[in-house]
């Protein structure tokens, strides 16, 4: 399974984007499917994460903000990011966690960088 982000860019704050995580390979259902954010010099954190089940939950941070879905035929989850601040600023990785053989085992994505002017 190997995830690829893209989407992200340089945008000016009150904007949007819409970042996608595409799965290539053989995947299991996954059961979490996770947008992370790593601000500069900080540690990664979570921001959205969506259950098998269709059970969203968001960070504080982007709470209002942020849409986490998922086009299950093909394989790809969406963050999209609605009214944009600077502090969004940074790297975004998904993260899926699959079960295999009675076993959680995550994939992350190379991330991709998004930077937000004032």
């Amino acid at each position: 399974v190997q995830l690829m982000e893209s989407g992200g860019g340089s945008a000016q704050a009150g904007g949007s984007l819409r970042l996608t995580c595409t799965a290539s390979g053989r995947m299991p259902t996954p059961v979490i499917m996770g947008w992370y954010h790593q601000a500069p010099g900080k540690e990664r954190e979570q921001v959205a994460r969506m259950t098998h089940g269709g059970n969203k939950a968001y960070a504080d941070s982007v709470k209002d903000r942020a849409t986490i879905s998922r086009d299950g035929a093909k394989n790809v989850i969406f963050l999209q990011m609605n009214d944009l601040k600077p502090e969004d600023t940074g790297v975004y990785f998904c993260n899926i966690v699959v079960l295999i053989e009675d076993k959680l085992r995550g994939y992350w994505g190379q991330g991709t960088q998004v930077t937000v002017s004032s």
